[in-house]
């Protein structure tokens, strides 16, 4: 019974380890919804709090089914799980083939979709932290160019806009020197009004979609790997979780064939003991 201890027993500590950091991440996206200074925004897609809530919350359900279905030997929770992670196994490989076959249309929802993310920049403190954070790590701004930010009501160049920063960009578009030490906030004011040749010199004035889609193709092998790590995990809990229950039925079917005229066992339902490994039926 050496071979069904280690299915049994790598498949629950692979959903324990998951269920662990689903947890974390609920409870950080949590901890970020209640620490907001106010909550402006109320879309998904655009609160990256709301998002860990979410994510996190379905991760520790799922999780949870295949964690304590496998220490239990209950089928019914591990074809639930079973299931639920085929669905999103399924759904992942049709995402990757619509991405592909429609690239297009996928960077124009994407765009799309910074655009709004951008116009809502100063709204929600964790978006903005985000936006900031992008731009800073692939050294870029905007989504198509630095002037992407007039569609911001803070960084719109208008004579009749009374903002500060009229005309101008979040300081994490500026290109830091090599000696400064102190961070100048203000570095990005009335970059709009230049041109991209005189405003380079102080900001980055290329789109993050660009930048990213750059880094994308120089790092392909990497996204390959991290991508293919993932689904290779998923199959290999999916493939223990049937391992399991097929073994479960085995032993069901052994006693139901050991038991003639009496009642026949425990129902498919029923969980045995947690640590029971069926020693002594798979003995029988």
């Amino acid at each position: 019974m050496r071979g069904y201890r280690g299915i049994k027993y790598t498949l629950f500590i692979c959903c324990y380890v998951f269920w662990v950091v689903s947890a974390v991440l609920a409870a950080v996206g949590i901890y970020a919804k209640i620490a907001k200074e106010k909550d402006v925004v109320d879309t998904l897609m655009f609160d990256p709090a709301l998002l860990l809530i979410v994510v996190g919350s379905a991760m520790f359900l799922i999780t949870f089914l295949g964690c304590f279905g496998a220490l239990r030997n209950g089928t019914c929770l591990l074809k639930t799980f079973l299931g639920i992670l085929t669905a999103i196994f399924l759904l992942q490989i049709a995402a990757g083939v619509v991405g592909y076959l429609f690239t297009d249309m996928v960077m124009e929802r994407t765009e799309r979709l910074m655009m709004k993310a951008i116009v809502r920049y100063r709204e929600d403190r964790d978006l903005e932290n985000a936006i900031d954070f992008i731009q800073k790590k692939f050294q870029c701004c905007g989504v198509e160019s630095y002037k992407d930010w007039s569609q911001n009501v803070y960084f719109e160049c208008l004579h009749t806009n009374p903002s500060l920063e009229a005309c101008g960009v979040p300081f994490s578009c500026c290109i830091r020197q090599q000696n400064q030490t102190v961070l100048n906030t203000m570095c990005g004011y009335g970059m709009q009004q230049l041109e991209e040749t005189t405003a380079g010199l102080d900001v980055f004035t290329i789109g993050c979609l660009e930048k990213i889609a750059r880094w994308a193709k120089h790092n392909l092998l990497l996204v390959a790997g991290l991508t293919g790590s993932l689904l290779l995990l998923e199959v290999c809990m999916i493939g223990l979780a049937a391992a399991q229950i097929s073994k479960i039925k085995k032993v069901q079917h052994l006693e139901n064939e050991n038991a003639p005229g009496s009642r026949t066992g425990r129902k498919e339902n029923d969980w045995y003991p947690a640590f029971a490994d069926f020693d002594e039926r798979g003995d029988e």
